[in-house]
């Protein structure tokens, strides 16, 4: 894991970004992360001066949000925008400007005896936090909740898809 052993597998500058065509820059990069999983690929290890089966992953992306929203095909607008609270978030609408806002919505995820739940002087003024964070999806369930949006048409041909709850208790 040294730095000279890491590489930047794909960059994708921001004012000529993709949009929903992103499964196009990402197809090659998935097609060939698949073949080296299940195929493996045999590779010679320099050090030990021998040969040894090679699997590659995915580990992990680094991005913004809008990126995210890209990337993972969540809408990153409005009230439902956090991909972990979905309906159990806590935004709320500014009163000039209309926009969504997740101020104020972080303490949550702190533990329960935090200092900073019990601090009425520099967040919420007057408001102790009580609520917990949002419950965290295992595999499976997550699985079984993307499973009834059935077929998912992906790239600019996609045009609007509407799957059930949207908007409601998710994005």
């Amino acid at each position: 894991m040294r730095p000279e052993f890491m590489f930047l597998s794909m960059v994708i500058p921001g004012p000529s970004s993709p949009g929903r065509n992103i499964d196009v820059c990402l197809r090659p990069l998935i097609n060939e992360l698949t073949q080296l999983w299940s195929s493996r690929a045999l590779t010679y290890d320099i050090s030990r001066k021998q040969n040894f089966v090679m699997r590659a992953a995915l580990m992990w992306t680094i991005n913004d949000f809008p990126a995210y929203g890209m990337v993972s095909g969540w809408s990153t607008h409005g009230k439902l925008a956090c991909p972990y609270c979905m309906e159990n978030n806590k935004a709320f609408t500014l009163t000039n400007g209309g926009k969504a806002s997740f101020f104020y919505c972080h303490r949550r995820f702190l533990p329960p005896n935090h200092r900073y739940r019990k601090n009425i002087k520099d967040f919420f003024v007057g408001r102790v936090e009580k609520d917990v964070a949002p419950p965290r999806l295992s595999g499976e369930e997550l699985l079984d909740v993307v499973s009834e949006y059935g077929d998912i048409v992906f790239g600019l041909q996609s045009g609007k898809q509407k799957f059930p709850g949207f908007g409601l208790t998710h994005n």
